[in-house]
């Protein structure tokens, strides 16, 4: 055959460590139809600081694959909410075989077509709670590329039609499809008239939606005469594929018949004819994807000598459980994204007869129904029994309904299909199912009841069970709970939602409470965080006799702010706001900020040194400039590193060339006492250096509320004593006698210049000096 490459690739993004769903990257693919081979080129690299980060360390990467749906995916191995089914998915670890990169390969032989979903991350970190800027961290970025080989040209086989084929001595196979409509139970593949080797050394395979594998439905032509392959039940609305492969080794050229005979299930008796009038009739779609092959009109299709020519009469077996029962629909109401309720026709409640299964269909809508969870509840009237020990099996199964036996209605099962099965009774009424990421496509759930007896269960005799029957969609399972969070994210153009679990709880629904904090626990931090900044107040009672009520009125500001942000603030259900979170997160970031920024402007002491006569502008300029500027950065990014080092270097530069002038002009260093630097500049300074220590590189996760709270205690402590004594006023004794000058007059204070509290201790004069 021929065929043709397809490449597709994703943009490469950063990866992080698991802690849920949501910290993952998800990519989706799409994989056309008659993909025989697809690979998967997983690209990883390591950055830090812009450049290659050879140095940092190797961190696995696992990627998982799953068709139609997102992965739904447990590494951390917690527990599922109940009744929650977990579909399986295929996990890759890539390692590192270079310092700064590395490459793996996933090949996927006949992949099914349509969507493909990738889900990357890193394992789970320790927690440690890093400043945004402090150092370059490493990060591990992911690149997917998508190689495929499809075929073209396949020969498309016709239900009730023989197509002819030679299999000339260098070919080893010839692949086919049929299209398989909706309402039909089962497929007959049939090998006729092989000729050109003893025996008919062929093996026929079939497979739905993709070229069939080694491991598909097989059988050996040899051994089995006549080469008749049967599949029940099958998909419908999808192509299936026929391959007929010869056996190593054969020589010569070999000549067959293909045959497909389609049972339709609402006539079992009867083959579905060979012609029909339109595409439309046929329920085909009108692309078969084979530029050569036969294309359906209003006229049979001419017959030519590798084609198709009259049909043949294939006898047709009437099987147990053959027929097929009305499907009833569901009427689709959106209510907003993934949530979505599915209404039956007079119902909610379901009359399920004994002598028949009732059968309803959940179409989800591709793509946009798959990132949501399908929630299916049922429950029983137990009135409607009469008495009789009666169980009401659901059988839910994806693109074909499941009602050929009463053993396939109990257990859901056959060599081909699995699905999931739901059961109530007398003394179990309620029964619930949660599929999370479902593929999307029609769902059909067939209802059957069985009465139980000593030798198994058997159909009922004059029981009608009557059955509440709730179909929906829903974002996440029971919206996390009142311990998660249900977020809506979204990858290029797909949204899928997922919970974040708080407060040390986890799993898909955030129900797994082995490591979940009790309330107690809760209260603690609470307290913790929020008194702590009961630690402010001796700041503010010293800025008040100090005369600094404008520093006062930060710090109260700070208190009243960071208390109410940490009540806010907590995972738990010990949560108190009185305005909404944003709004108390940054105005608890301001007050902080501004609390290092009037304290350092106050030591300056700015106002002998530019104003002498004591005009208070320029402090007050830098007071409100600041708190612009701070706003400004808070707005930008309020987790910036530079957010805090920022206006502190800056009030440190001030505060150093004001104390720098004073030292020249006086010839003495500032401040000149050694007291003050002993007991007040030195302690402050090495408090405040202690709280940046543990703030930077201490905090984790899990002592966030011992470490944030001395932090608390810390930066007020700090702030006690590094805030400056009170400026004395300058008292002048009489105008002294000027010098001619440069014009202007500077009046030093010397009680001021050498920091004193107590006017007592030293005299008051005013010297000036032109």
């Amino acid at each position: 055959g021929l065929f043709v490459t397809d490449y597709f690739t994703r943009t490469p993004r950063k990866l992080s460590p698991f802690r849920s769903f949501a910290s993952i990257e998800l990519f989706h693919f799409h994989i056309p139809e008659d993909t025989v081979i697809a690979v998967w080129n997983l690209i990883t690299f390591k950055e830090q600081g812009g450049t290659f980060g050879d140095q940092c360390p190797d961190r696995s990467i696992t990627v998982y694959f799953r068709s139609g749906a997102p992965s739904v995916i447990n590494p951390l191995h917690t527990h599922f909410p109940r009744d929650t089914a977990v579909p399986g998915s295929f996990a890759l670890t890539l390692t590192w075989t270079l310092p700064n990169r590395t490459t793996g390969v996933f090949n996927v032989t006949s992949p099914l077509p349509g969507d493909w979903f990738l889900a990357a991350h890193l394992p789970k970190d320790e927690g440690k709670i890093s400043v945004k800027g402090l150092y370059e961290e490493c990060q591990y970025l992911f690149q997917p590329q998508l190689i495929v080989q499809r075929l073209v040209n396949i020969a498309v086989l016709y239900p009730g039609h023989v197509t002819e084929q030679s299999m000339a001595p260098h070919n080893r196979s010839c692949l086919y499809k049929v299209f398989v409509p909706s309402y039909t139970s089962r497929v007959l593949v049939e090998v006729l008239r092989c000729r050109g080797a003893e025996g008919c050394p062929l093996w026929l395979r079939v497979r739905a939606k993709a070229p069939p594998l080694h491991n598909s439905t097989t059988l050996d032509c040899r051994e089995h005469t006549p080469c008749q392959l049967a599949q029940d039940l099958p998909f419908w609305q999808h192509w299936y594929y026929v391959l007929v492969e010869k056996h190593p080794g054969v020589p010569g050229t070999i000549s067959f018949q293909v045959t497909v005979q389609l049972t339709d299930c609402s006539r079992p008796s009867l083959a579905r004819p060979p012609f029909l009038p339109s595409s439309a009739s046929m329920n085909m779609p009108h692309s078969f994807g084979s530029a050569g092959g036969l294309a359906l009109g209003d006229s049979p299709p001419p017959t030519s000598p590798n084609d198709t020519k009259q049909p043949v009469p294939i006898p047709v077996t009437s099987h147990a459980g053959e027929r097929c029962w009305p499907v009833r629909p569901t009427l689709r109401n959106e209510l907003d994204t993934f949530s979505v309720h599915f209404y039956i026709f007079f119902g909610p409640n379901v009359s399920v007869p004994p002598d028949r299964p009732a059968v309803f269909v959940i179409n989800l809508l591709p793509v946009l129904d798959s990132g949501g969870v399908l929630n299916l509840e049922l429950r029983l009237n137990v009135s409607s029994l009469c008495g009789e020990n009666v169980t009401v099996f659901g059988c839910l199964n994806h693109e074909v309904p499941l009602t050929s036996s009463d053993n396939t209605s109990v257990t859901c099962e056959t060599e081909s299909l699995a699905g999931f099965l739901l059961s109530v009774n007398a003394t179990a009424s309620l029964s619930r199912l949660r599929i999370p990421y479902p593929q999307t496509g029609s769902w059909y759930l067939s209802l059957r009841s069985l009465c139980a007896t000593e030798h198994g269960f058997e159909p009922c005799t004059n029981v009608t069970a009557e059955v509440y029957l709730r179909a929906y969609l829903s974002p996440c399972i029971n919206d996390c709970g009142i311990y998660g969070q249900c977020k809506l994210l979204r990858t290029n153009n797909y949204l899928y939602a997922a919970c974040e679990c708080k407060a040390g709880w986890n799993g898909w629904g955030c129900t797994d409470n082995a490591e979940a904090f009790s309330y107690g626990f809760q209260l603690l931090s609470t307290l913790l965080l929020c008194l702590s900044n009961v630690m402010f107040v001796p700041p503010v009672a010293i800025a008040v006799r100090s005369h600094y009520l404008l520093e006062a009125a930060v710090y109260i500001f700070t208190m009243f702010f960071s208390t109410f942000y940490h009540a806010c603030d907590q995972p738990g259900i010990v949560v108190f706001c009185i305005m909404e979170y944003d709004v108390l997160q940054f105005c608890d970031f301001l007050g902080s900020l501004m609390s290092v920024w009037v304290t350092v402007i106050a030591m300056a002491r700015l106002q002998p040194i530019i104003y002498p006569d004591g005009c208070p502008t320029a402090p007050q300029v830098l007071y409100l400039l600041g708190a612009m500027l701070l706003s400004m950065a808070l707005q930008m990014d309020r987790h910036g590193l530079w957010n805090l080092l920022g206006p502190s270097l800056f009030a440190l530069g001030i505060m150093a060339v004001a104390w720098t002038a004073r030292t020249i002009r006086r010839r003495h260093c500032y401040p000149p006492t050694w007291k003050r630097w002993a007991f007040y500049l030195c302690p402050g300074a090495l408090i405040a250096a202690a709280a940046v220590l543990l703030y930077a590189f201490v905090e984790t996760e899990e002592n966030y509320f011992y470490i944030h709270s001395i932090w608390h205690l810390l930066i007020a402590g700090s702030v006690g004593f590094l805030l400056p004594p009170r400026a004395k006023p300058s008292r002048r004794l009489g105008p002294l006698p000027r010098r001619k000058g440069c014009g202007y007059q500077l009046c030093v204070n010397e009680q001021e210049e050498l920091g004193l509290v107590d006017p007592a201790v030293a005299s008051i004069n005013s010297i000036c000096t032109s």
